[in-house]
């Protein structure tokens, strides 16, 4: 059996083994084994699974990872979500759609701190719906927003996806970072707009929300020292974080460093950091942390095994003499990922379609900064659409009204659904509002 066949085989048996419940970085240690034993011998194979292991992750880079993950941990821990859809709602209490407007922008100030979707969705499931729904707005408008706002966790920097997209493409996760900004203040602008058109031209989709309570005179000092006392801090983190790496003073792993040792202090000083809080915060980082490398060191292996195969260097000739060109390939490309999106998880459709993507990619002279914004979006898009959308589930598992159907979270986030299309194509077509920050 020639390598390419086996390199064809272990693709298809790692979609299998995935679909099937196989967890991401057990099948693709497992077959990358399997099929090296087959292209080479079992002793050559069990030495390229311990070089992966070794140098997959030996590099001091991937410090970023726990030193995210940690400040993101802190983060939900202190409250700043809740404060953040405070000050947002409250700006905002005038705009028909106020509400969900201040849920897209608070999380997007959620994701500048933590970069987890899931973290989003479970944060703003149990304090915007219940607010938005009291005022007035539809159920499925309401978890509609959450979840389709959640996503932008995965694009605004800091950010786990592109962070396990630079190691598989070796591009600087500073540069990919500052690439994300404009797409991620894009994609929540474009948010914010189709729910000022759903409020004006769709209102039994949205509801008759009543606008928040107006705040008299004798007050208005009181609230704005309030709102102050609120914001503050989150602004404060968010601009030692990314003022930090964007400004050169930080790297990516330093900003990682500070970040975590800002909200460990504003946690504290919150009073909310108890020995128990602390300790289960530093567990948790531990679990997704090692979960999150033990996946690098799965892909380098499976990236060796495919390089060896030369499945990539086949697929690459077979785009090009195929007359299809870039566009064709990008828009193949994108349509793919959209159609992994409905089964697989986000990391599982990164870890599989990047090492076959971006050689392909290369020989087309792409940039792959460019190349990584716009499949970490087309990623995103499969966190809200069925059957898999693990941002849907996550937001109708931390709903406290579980009357709340499921189907009801999936119709809300149709909308943004065809909204993220849409700018996934704007990215797509223009790459400079990826790259005009990050050259």
């Amino acid at each position: 059996m020639s390598a390419i066949i086996i390199g064809l085989i272990a693709i298809a048996a790692m979609l299998i083994a995935i679909y099937l419940g196989v967890h991401i970085a057990i099948a693709l240690i497992l077959i990358s084994f399997v099929s090296l034993w087959l292209m080479l011998d079992p002793s050559l194979a069990l030495r390229m699974v311990a070089s992966a292991a070794n140098d997959a992750i030996q590099d001091s880079l991937y410090g970023v990872v726990p030193l995210f993950v940690l400040m993101g941990l802190f983060v939900s821990v202190c409250g700043v979500g809740r404060d953040t859809f405070d000050v947002a709602g409250w700006l905002l209490r005038k705009i028909r759609g106020g509400l969900g407007m201040a849920t897209v922008g608070s999380n997007a100030a959620f994701a500048a701190i933590t970069g987890v979707s899931i973290a989003s969705a479970a944060v703003f499931s149990k304090i915007a719906v219940p607010e938005m729904m009291r005022h007035g707005h539809t159920s499925r408008f309401s978890v509609g927003v959450v979840a389709a706002s959640s996503v932008l966790g995965m694009l605004i920097p800091p950010s786990l996806l592109l962070i396990i997209y630079g190691v598989l493409a070796e591009e600087s996760i500073g540069r990919l970072f500052i690439a994300g900004v404009i797409p991620g203040l894009l994609l929540a602008g474009c948010f914010c707009l189709l729910i000022v058109v759903l409020a004006r031209f769709f209102p039994d989709f949205v509801g008759n929300a009543d606008s928040l309570q107006q705040h008299p005179d004798e007050e208005r000092a009181e609230t704005l020292a309030s709102l102050l006392k609120k914001g503050v801090p989150i602004l404060a983190l968010i601009v030692l974080v990314l003022g930090g790496i964007y400004s050169g003073i930080f790297t990516p792993m330093e900003a990682g460093a500070v970040g975590a040792l800002g909200a460990f202090i504003m946690t504290l000083l919150r009073g909310k950091l108890t020995p128990s809080r602390f300790w289960k915060v530093l567990v948790e980082t531990g679990h997704v942390s090692v979960s999150v490398l033990f996946l690098i060191i799965a892909a380098s292996l499976y990236s060796r095994m495919l390089a060896m195969s030369g499945v990539p260097e086949q697929i690459t000739h077979l785009m090009i003499g195929s007359g299809l060109g870039a566009v064709g390939f990008v828009l193949m490309y994108l349509l793919v990922i959209l159609l992994l999106g409905c089964v697989l998880d986000s990391v599982s459709i990164l870890l599989i379609m990047v090492p076959i993507a971006l050689p392909i990619s290369a020989s087309f002279g792409m940039d792959p900064t460019w190349f990584g914004i716009i499949t970490v979006v087309a990623v995103e898009i499969g966190l809200i659409t069925p059957p898999f959308g693990l941002s849907v589930y996550t937001v109708k598992a931390s709903l406290d009204d579980q009357s709340v159907a499921l189907k009801e979270v999936f119709v809300g986030v149709i909308p943004f659904v065809l909204c993220m299309l849409c700018v996934l194509l704007i990215l797509a077509a223009f790459p400079w509002l990826s790259l005009v920050l990050a050259r």
